[in-house]
């Protein structure tokens, strides 16, 4: 019986025969304690709740976009790192090279089938969102649109300027928005 009941509990290996008292023993003590632990179990962890300690002062939502960005930053970077799966993503947000065909949308539609670039799209869109964050996390990054004031030919500061590039400031900000809507609209989808 002990035997058969080391066999039961750990697997084939060859226990010695105590004999059948010696059996029933390690089989009660053995149900015993398990019973203890289960009882402690339900009594004690399942019906405690999860503690979350979370502070948040009135100066954390003056610039809660700046509060936040380096909290998800390092989550979505490790995300895309140990990812399992991917979900869908439309076509709208990712380049045409990325996009899938009529033909592929209307088969994932009717049997739910992936293509070779279904991973791909997500490693797009993640990344943009990591990167409008990142962008977040800089304190100025506005400053590589601007530049020192150059002086005129006329001696210093006569007609000194400084030079900006509003268009590359523009199309960066504009990424920057789109990466954040994408953290929006995928939200839900920010599993593993």
């Amino acid at each position: 019986m002990y035997q058969r009941h080391m066999n039961n509990k750990y697997g084939m290996f060859e226990w010695p025969d105590k004999g059948d008292f010696e059996d029933y023993y390690y089989e009660a003590v053995d149900k015993f304690w398990q019973d203890v632990y289960n009882i402690v179990n339900r009594l004690w962890f399942d019906r405690r709740e999860q503690k979350q300690f979370i502070r948040i002062d009135s100066h954390d939502t003056w610039s809660m976009d700046n509060t936040l960005a380096p909290i998800i930053l390092p989550m979505l970077k490790q995300l895309k790192e140990t990812k399992h799966g991917s979900p869908f993503v439309d076509n709208a947000d990712v380049p045409k090279e990325l996009r899938l065909t009529k033909k592929q949308e209307k088969r994932y539609l009717e049997e739910a089938e992936t293509d070779v670039k279904w991973h791909d799209r997500w490693d797009y869109v993640i990344g943009e969102m990591i990167w409008a964050f990142e962008q977040k996390c800089k304190d100025h990054w506005e400053e590589e649109y601007y530049g020192d004031y150059i002086e005129g030919k006329d001696g210093p500061l006569s007609g000194a300027f400084e030079w900006t590039d509003d268009e590359g400031r523009h199309a960066h900000q504009e990424r920057m928005t789109n990466g954040f809507k994408l953290f929006g609209k995928y939200y839900e989808s920010l599993w593993d």
